[in-house]
């Protein structure tokens, strides 16, 4: 015979276990729902060549994001993410870019030449909008800047517009200067345009101009060994996704080599180099915000006009100058947009 209660206990646990299966279905249901739902929401990929580990790829990638936040965008509610990243590597663009194809998103949003060129060949048979953030407005891949045409638009830094202005910043910055080195990579032919300017701003000031090539970190680093027994008086650092993946390392060796360079964008600032003028980086992610948000609602990318700045900045690190040894005029110091000490 069984002792007293026994029934109740079984009872009680029968009841538990029952309770625990009915949460359990139940959570099942709703990660079920939750990822049905994940499934309908609009899909933003990104296609950058920054680090995911790296400082630059989270104040980008941060900005972007905050953008959309104003706009009404909350992950996983109204919108979802796929970033991929080329890790610094130019080439794997073409293979990601494939991949965001291949998952289906609702717009892409690249960085550089080599993004843009990587994003189109992709979606060659799918209609998958592209917003490129790139130097200049890529000629040969869109019509017009107030009609790009196709399926992709632009978010510009208009670097080129901005070359002759860096070589007359640095001149001022260095009154002696009577030779200048240009770094760049050949492998981005954006960039063929802002060269051609800076050798015509170099001979209006009769400045020897000479001209330095990287495809990578061992190349800039093979470059900077260069530079250094041909003794150039400043440097001109053209801006890629090559050369904005790597600012710190920039940065560190033009101070190693006591070399007072001028950079496109303030982050190479932030990092410690010397003197920067033109758009923000940060900022152009930011602009891209909007333009994917006519794109999700229903805009045609060929329609929207490449996106231009509206305002250049001029940022001087103080602290680098004190340790190059430049004594800053006053004249750039009234004139910049901010000072770091």
């Amino acid at each position: 015979m069984a002792a007293p209660g026994t029934g109740r206990v079984k009872r009680r646990i029968a009841a538990i276990v029952a309770a625990g299966v009915l949460l359990l279905s139940q959570g099942l249901l709703s990660l079920a729902a939750y990822a049905q739902q994940a499934d309908k929401l609009p899909r933003v990929g990104v296609l950058t060549n920054a680090p995911p580990t790296s400082a630059y790829y989270a104040a980008q990638q941060g900005a972007f994001r905050q953008a959309l936040r104003d706009l009404g965008y909350i992950e996983g509610k109204n919108i979802t993410f796929v970033p991929k990243s080329a890790q610094g590597n130019v080439d794997l663009f073409p293979e990601l870019a494939r991949e965001l194809a291949g998952a289906n998103v609702n717009v892409m949003v690249v960085a550089g030449e080599q993004g843009l060129r990587a994003a189109k060949e992709a979606t060659a048979t799918k209609p998958i909008p592209i917003v490129a953030l790139v130097c200049d407005m890529p000629d040969h891949l869109m019509a017009s800047i107030a009609r790009p045409g196709g399926k992709a638009t632009a978010i510009s830094c208009m670097s080129t517009d901005q070359a002759a202005k860096r070589v007359q910043l640095l001149k001022e910055l260095v009154p002696a200067l009577v030779n200048i080195a240009v770094l760049y990579n050949p492998g981005d032919r954006t960039r063929d345009s802002e060269y051609k300017q800076i050798q015509e701003a170099a001979n209006s000031l009769d400045l020897q101009l000479r001209a330095y090539e990287a495809r990578s970190p061992t190349e800039i680093e093979k470059s900077f060994a260069l530079m250094a027994g041909d003794h150039p008086q400043a440097l001109v650092i053209l801006g890629d996704v090559l050369m904005n993946v790597h600012q710190k390392l920039l940065a560190d060796l033009t101070l190693r080599n006591r070399l007072p360079a001028i950079y496109l964008y303030r982050e190479f600032v932030d990092m410690g180099g010397l003197i920067s003028y033109g758009a923000s980086l940060n900022g152009m992610w930011r602009r891209a915000a909007p333009y994917v948000d006519k794109i999700l609602k229903g805009a045609d990318p060929g329609e929207l006009p490449i996106d231009q700045p509206t305002r250049f900045e001029l940022v001087i690190n103080l602290k680098t100058a004190k340790m190059l040894g430049i004594q800053v005029p006053a004249s750039l110091l009234v004139a910049a947009d901010e000072v770091i000490e």
